[in-house]
């Protein structure tokens, strides 16, 4: 039989027998759909991730300088005590880096935290309090819709200014204009002077609820009272030379804190590169564990097949056995069979593939989930479909292709 002459034969089956071909695709529909799903929500968040949650969070060709790493997620706990001996940032520290860079560079000590906030008539909020320098606005690139953002002379002075997010302008300043009005934070009163445009939010964190002060202000000490400093953010004006920048600011860190040629660092040069490396690992758990359930629904799925297909060949003996009468070889049985089957879970692949589609979008509009359909998934959900049904079609196909042809001729 001609190969699309099979296939028309098996779509002809799907639509005269329609319940039982959709309880034949089912199991081969629900393991693709949710496949779609998980692949179309990782490869979402891996988007999101490099697009805009390194790009919000740490900054477009930036590195931290740290105490120690800000992504962590397998060390044990002597690796912890030796972080905690390291020395602390301190001013002498950002002098250091600013020193050791060309002057293309920007850099930003930067101390943050949650915070309550209080003003007059409103119930208190916690914000994320940014203590940092001026040039901070530059390197997040900031754009204000009111107001502006503080100078380096309110910087030298420890003014107690303050520029805040759209979300915290909101709240407290409802229907009002925020900017030249008081806030509390940390029991100290801060004049706001801007507030940003709305960032949007990341992984459903909003990124709008920031107030943010000049370093010397009483808000640094209320975030590390020790004076020390949570980290010195540094931006080159190109990726090309953000590396050289980095070793440039390791080898003057090193020099600096008098460490040997085989002492190791005691800080840490962080980019965006070791978050995207954090969510990789976490992005390989992910698929691991995500297509675990499709899996049981393909093997369900091709088991179902498998017994459909079955039960066709009981139901078509008669066929079969005319067939080999009139010269169909063994091949030729198989390879109708197989094509029956493969086009059943294609069939049943295409529409879970549609489903997985809407779930993934579904997912993404009532969660803080992002979902990104990658063109290559649908393809391979499709490969996939035929592989479930050649797979489970040759066991059928090869016993339909053994029936003695006299003994067929005979069957009722």
């Amino acid at each position: 039989m001609p190969f699309f002459e099979a296939v028309r034969l098996a779509l002809q089956t799907i639509r005269v027998q329609k319940l039982k071909s959709f309880f034949t695709l089912t199991g081969v529909m629900i393991g693709v759909m949710f496949l779609i799903a998980v692949v179309s929500i990782v490869e979402g968040m891996s988007d999101y991730v490099e697009n805009d949650f390194a790009a919000k969070i740490i900054g477009v060709n930036t590195f931290d300088v740290r105490r120690w790493p800000n992504f962590t997620p397998n060390e044990d706990d002597d690796a912890w005590r030796a972080y905690l001996r390291r020395p602390r940032l301190v001013k002498a520290d950002a002098e250091v880096v600013r020193t050791s860079l060309p002057a293309q560079f920007k850099t930003a000590i930067v101390n943050e935290t949650f915070l309550p906030a209080v003003s007059p008539g409103i119930r208190p909020r916690s914000v994320q309090a940014v203590a940092t320098e001026a040039s901070y606005f530059d390197i997040k690139k900031f754009v204000l819709t009111s107001g502006r953002a503080f100078a380096p002379q309110e910087v030298e002075s420890g003014s107690r200014v303050v520029v805040v997010g759209s979300e915290v302008a909101e709240y407290y300043f409802a229907g009002l204009d925020p900017v030249g009005r008081e806030l509390r934070i940390a029991g100290q009163t801060y004049t706001v002077i801007g507030v940003i445009e709305p960032q949007g939010s990341v992984f459903g964190f909003s990124m709008d609820r920031m107030a943010i002060a000049p370093i010397t202000s009483p808000l640094a000490r209320a975030i590390r009272p020790r004076g020390d400093y949570g980290r010195i953010t540094v931006q080159a004006p190109t990726r090309d030379i953000l590396m050289d920048g980095m070793e440039q600011v390791r080898e003057t860190m090193r020099g600096f804190r008098g460490l040997g040629p085989g002492e190791d660092d005691d800080f840490a040069l962080e980019t965006s590169d070791a978050a995207l490396s954090f969510f990789d690992g976490i992005k390989s758990k992910m698929i691991l564990f995500g297509t675990a359930l499709p899996a049981i629904g393909l093997v369900v799925g091709a088991l179902v097949i498998m017994n459909i297909m079955l039960v066709a060949v009981a139901e078509r003996t008669r066929e079969i056995g005319v067939r080999k009468a009139l010269g169909a070889r063994r091949r030729d049985i198989i390879s109708q069979f197989l094509v029956e089957a493969a086009t059943l879970s294609v069939v049943g692949a295409a529409i879970g593939a549609g489903l997985g589609v809407a779930l993934a979008q579904v997912i993404a509009a009532v969660t803080p989930l992002p979902a990104s359909v990658a063109p290559w998934s649908l393809v391979a959900a499709l490969i996939l479909g035929a592989g479930v049904g050649i797979a489970a079609g040759i066991y059928p196909a090869s016993r339909a292709s053994r029936l003695d042809p006299i003994a067929a001729l005979r069957q009722e």
